[in-house]
């Protein structure tokens, strides 16, 4: 990876979040299309969600995109979650990182679709596009804080549905009464199944992009770098943890804070000075 991260260069990085069911994996499928007509190489990273008790996940997301998988100029790595929060396998920003250094133009990132822990995206991607059905209860989740502030695109699919109209109606006021920025996220309906909508979706994306200022961006970038490093930074400490300290002395330890006769605060502090005399 250190030598990966070095030939490394900027890729339009695409996050895709949403509710189970909303067709997420049909409109990055659409995106694929018409990305690849313009002539761009690209990387997607589909996410599916690991069960608690096997650790196995199907990967579902990869058959819809079925019709892409003998393009040589397009990579789907599909990832299952392995119990990580947040809609994002651990090792998302990795895979980022070797797509952009592969030479792809656009990396995609669909995520597991669990909710709104998946304000994650916001940490790996240039632009987030919320996906939303009408008549599904998405209103209320789609009104709160986290989902609202991550958004550049609201994408309302399926709008062949009823209540579509609406949908877009109430969610316009919400964005005008909930952000102070001047540039509102943009509010699109789509049928990703049949094509509708997609062109004004490829339209928005390609103009937020041109907009967006170097400053700003560099800005942005370096938070992005600022998170991955602070998760490297986890991981290895993780890993001198789980070298230096055997798994019958994390038991005994978790034995001892059942039983009450010590606190997860004390025991911590324990194990970071083991870890340091070590050192």
């Amino acid at each position: 990876m250190k030598q990966i991260f070095a030939c490394r260069q900027d890729a339009v990085v695409l996050g895709i979040t949403g509710a189970p069911g909303t067709g997420k994996s049909t409109l990055v499928d659409q995106l694929i299309g018409r990305l690849r007509a313009a002539g761009r190489r690209i990387g997607i990273v589909a996410v599916d969600p690991s069960s608690p008790f096997s650790g196995g996940a199907i990967l579902g997301d990869r058959i819809r995109m079925m019709r892409h998988s003998i393009d040589s100029e397009v990579f789907i790595r599909s990832m299952a979650t392995r119990g990580h929060l947040g809609g994002l396998a651990k090792a998302a920003g990795e895979a980022i990182t070797i797509f952009e250094a592969a030479g792809k133009d656009y990396v995609l990132v669909e995520t597991v679709g669990v909710g709104q822990d998946e304000v994650e995206v916001v940490k790996l991607a240039d632009l987030i596009l919320v996906v939303l059905t009408p008549g599904a209860g998405d209103e209320i989740q789609t009104f709160k804080a986290g989902i609202m502030e991550i958004a550049d695109i609201f994408v309302i699919n399926k709008a062949d549905h009823p209540g579509a109209e609406k949908m877009q109606r109430q969610l316009r006021a919400m964005l005008e009464m909930g952000l102070s920025t001047p540039d509102l996220p943009a509010v699109v309906q789509t049928v990703a199944t049949k094509g509708k909508g997609m062109d004004e979706v490829m339209a928005e994306i390609e103009r937020r992009m041109l907009t967006r200022d170097g400053p700003g961006q560099e800005v942005r970038r370096k938070k992005l770098l600022s998170w991955m490093l602070k998760d490297v930074m986890r991981e290895k400490i993780d890993r001198l943890i789980s070298r230096d300290i055997p798994a019958s002395v994390i038991d005994r330890y978790v034995d001892e804070i059942y039983h009450r006769q010590t606190d997860p605060y004390t025991v911590a502090d324990e194990l970071i000075s083991r870890l340091k005399e070590k050192r």
